[in-house]
């Protein structure tokens, strides 16, 4: 798990990529305590968590190779653009100072194969960040 100080969260679907940022790490503690009823729960779910950027796919066959390219753990072109626009700058690591962000994705494979295509950025994916994407996933249904 990392120890940044702003979470941020990677959303992947048949429509594009989104990016939410957790506002509320308050708010996070109380979803995952009572997980199910906070996650299902827009009022509660939507103060903690804001949508940040979303890049739609620009037509199906663009929506299948990156959806494919997820799947099997490699981040393409689109992504590695979407990210470096979307995410704040980063920073070179200080000995001893932890990173002022991290990525949360879904599959840990994935978030490795994110931080070797960006240098430098802290990816995560631990069950905090899973139930992040649980809920995002609920409301965008």
């Amino acid at each position: 798990m990392s120890d940044a100080k702003n979470l941020l969260v990677l959303h992947e679907s048949a429509a594009g990529y989104a990016l939410f940022e957790v506002v509320s790490f308050d708010e996070i503690g109380a979803l995952l305590e009572g997980a199910m009823d906070a996650i299902t729960d827009l009022g509660k779910f939507s103060r903690a968590i804001k949508l940040k950027a979303f890049q739609p796919f620009e037509s199906a066959e663009d929506a299948l190779s990156n959806i494919n390219a997820v799947s099997e753990h490699s981040c393409t072109d689109a992504l590695h653009n979407f990210l470096e626009m979307n995410l704040p700058k980063i920073k070179k690591k200080k000995e001893g100072k932890a990173p002022s962000f991290a990525l949360g994705v879904i599959d840990p494979a994935f978030a490795t194969a994110i931080a070797d295509g960006l240098p430098g950025l802290s990816c995560r994916s631990d069950e905090t960040v899973r139930e992040i994407i649980r809920g995002c996933r609920v409301h965008l249904t």
